[in-house]
């Protein structure tokens, strides 16, 4: 896998593409002006986006009727040198629609445990923690 990145300021935004070719910006909170996320949201939005395709992928196959997905991810960050690397992260994932919830928090077990190439990535150096809430009533 490989992406690129192509500064496109005197600043900190750059333009950013893998192998599909869609454009994500990025850029630093420094300055006012702000063009793309940064960075650390990056990452939250990484372990978000992989754990939804994968309870939606799950569910779908099960029949599952979602009619809303929505996901929460907050990290909680420390000081390590002069970095501030996530030491939590945690997701909260809220469906609902016609969805079984013991269904559902195994979707979400599957994802978090054994399909999700994001949080494992993580496992040894975050601690990634979720809940699931399906026609909001925690599962």
């Amino acid at each position: 896998m490989k992406v690129t990145l192509n500064r496109l300021n005197d600043d900190f935004h750059f333009e950013a593409k893998g192998a599909s070719n869609v454009v994500v910006h990025i850029d630093s909170k420094v300055n006012e002006e702000v063009h793309g996320a940064s960075p650390m949201e990056l990452l939250l939005m990484a372990v978000g986006g992989c754990n939804a395709i994968d309870i939606v992928s799950i569910l779908k196959k099960q029949r599952q009727q979602i009619t809303s997905y929505a996901i929460e991810v907050e990290g909680k960050r420390k000081e390590v040198r002069q970095a501030k690397p996530f030491e939590a992260i945690h997701v909260t994932v809220f469906l609902e629609g016609d969805i079984d919830e013991a269904k559902a928090k195994r979707a979400a077990q599957l994802s978090f445990e054994k399909y999700c190439s994001v949080s494992i990535t993580l496992e040894g150096a975050v601690e990634v923690t979720y809940d699931v809430y399906v026609n909001d009533r925690k599962v």
